[in-house]
C-alpha cells in the first residue's frame, strides 16, 4: 500500500513538473504575445512581427517608437487567426533591448515582445571546405606527392603482408 501510494505521488510530481515546464512555451501562444522575427537584428535590418491576440479578422496598430520606427499596421496573414506586420529599424538605432507593442482594432487588446538591436549581425552558417587539418593523415589532401606516397606505403605493406602469408602456408617458417 505504501509503495504504491509513492508510485502514485511520485507520478503525480512528475507530470505536474513536466506541466509546469512546458506552460511557458505554450502559454504564450495561447494568451498571445507578440512574436518578433528575427528577435536581433543590426541597425537598419526589417522586422517583422506576429500575434494571435487579435482573433480572426483581426488588425492592430504596431508601435516600435521605443527602437525610433514609429508606428506600423498589423493585417491579417495567411494563416488562421494571425495578423502581421514589417517594419525597418532606423540606421541610428543604438543596441539594446526594446519593447515592441501592437494594440489589436477589436477590443483594444494590447500584446508584446522584446526585439534586441545588435552591432553586429548574426553569422551565416559556414560551409566547411577542404581537407580536416588534423596532424596525421586526412582524407586525400591537396598534395598528391603525399596522396601518392601513402598508397605507394600502402601497397608495399599489402605485398609484404601476401609474401609473409605465402611463405607461412608453403611451410618454409618465417
Amino acid at each position: 500500500m505504501r509503495r504504491t501510494s509513492r508510485l502514485l505521488t511520485g507520478t503525480a510530481l512528475a507530470v505536474a513538473a513536466a506541466g509546469l515546464a512546458t506552460a511557458p512555451a505554450y502559454g504564450s501562444s495561447a494568451t498571445g504575445s507578440l512574436e518578433v522575427s528575427p528577435s536581433s537584428v543590426v541597425p537598419g535590418g526589417h522586422v517583422t512581427v506576429s500575434t494571435t491576440a487579435c482573433g480572426e479578422d483581426g488588425t492592430a496598430a504596431g508601435d516600435a517608437s521605443a527602437v525610433g520606427a514609429g508606428t506600423f499596421t498589423l493585417a491579417p496573414g495567411t494563416h488562421e487567426k494571425d495578423a502581421k506586420g514589417r517594419f525597418r529599424v532606423p540606421p541610428s538605432a543604438q543596441p539594446g533591448t526594446y519593447e515592441i507593442v501592437a494594440v489589436c482594432a477589436e477590443g483594444g487588446r494590447r500584446v508584446t515582445g522584446d526585439l534586441v538591436v545588435t552591432l553586429t549581425s548574426p553569422r551565416q552558417q559556414v560551409h566547411p571546405r577542404g581537407s580536416v587539418k588534423t596532424g596525421v593523415g586526412g582524407g586525400l589532401g591537396r598534395d598528391p606527392v603525399q596522396t601518392a606516397a601513402g598508397v605507394a606505403a600502402l601497397a608495399v605493406a599489402a605485398a609484404g603482408g601476401t609474401w609473409l602469408l605465402h611463405r607461412r602456408a608453403r611451410g618454409d617458417g618465417i
